[in-house]
């Protein structure tokens, strides 16, 4: 995850994306069975979890993209040739258990969410952030703007 932060900040996201991508995973670490369950063909919807849980103390902007990055993923694999098989062996794994390539119905519906340009840019910083070879900056670098980007108390 802090791979897809950094990639996210040097790709001039907005901070709302960045702390997104920093946090888009989340649901694997609250539900660990999640990240497995995949591999056993069930879906726990880590996405939905995750955001469900980040909606506490984030608002939609923070939310919004990562409960609809795999939404984003299985949108670019139906509208961009190539984009499925650039996806790494695990996001193809998980994409037939999260619902597989979207129909045109789904892409058009997906396309007027207005949260769809947001959940892109995450999604497009996760596929680029799987190197976990990556240098990234600690995730101290990170607070000040999960800090700015924190519900008003």
């Amino acid at each position: 995850m802090l791979q897809s932060a950094t990639v996210a900040r040097s790709q001039g996201a907005p901070d709302a994306v960045v702390v997104a991508a920093l946090l888009h995973d989340i649901g694997y670490f609250l539900y660990p069975e999640s990240e497995t369950s995949i591999h056993e063909g069930r879906n726990t919807e880590h996405e939905a979890l995750g955001a469900t849980w980040l909606s506490r103390h984030f608002g939609p902007d923070v939310t919004a993209p990562v409960a609809l990055h795999v939404e984003a993923k299985r949108y670019l694999c139906a509208i961009e040739p190539g984009y499925f098989e650039q996806l790494s062996d695990a996001s193809r794994e998980s994409l037939m258990v999260q619902g597989g390539i979207m129909s045109a119905r789904e892409v058009a519906s997906f396309a007027k969410d207005p949260e769809c340009q947001a959940a892109v840019l995450l999604r497009r910083a996760d596929d680029l952030g799987k190197d976990p070879a990556m240098q990234t900056p600690p995730l101290e670098h990170f607070r000040a703007l999960m800090t700015a980007s924190l519900k008003p108390v």
